[in-house]
């Protein structure tokens, strides 16, 4: 038991990494990609059209990049 939680520790520490080290680059290529193809501001696009505050919606995108993160890094810890 103790080697299976110590194993999902590592693997939410490696997403948590991961979701932080690509947060800004793959939100401006959204933000950016929003804003040319539909019109929607960076703003709009941050907050959920207003739905959330500021730093609720940071606090939502990066949720949603750790839970994008976490296959990854479960994979990462596969034995080869």
């Amino acid at each position: 038991m103790r080697l299976a939680l110590d194993s999902m520790s590592r693997v939410m520490a490696m997403a948590a990494i991961v979701a932080t080290l690509l947060y800004l680059p793959v939100g401006a290529i959204l933000a950016l990609s929003a804003f040319a193809v539909l019109g929607i501001s960076l703003d709009a696009f941050l907050t959920f059209g207003r739905a959330l505050n500021g730093f609720q919606g940071l606090l939502a995108w990066w949720t949603l990049g750790f839970l994008a993160a976490l296959p990854y890094a479960a994979g990462a810890r596969l034995p080869k």
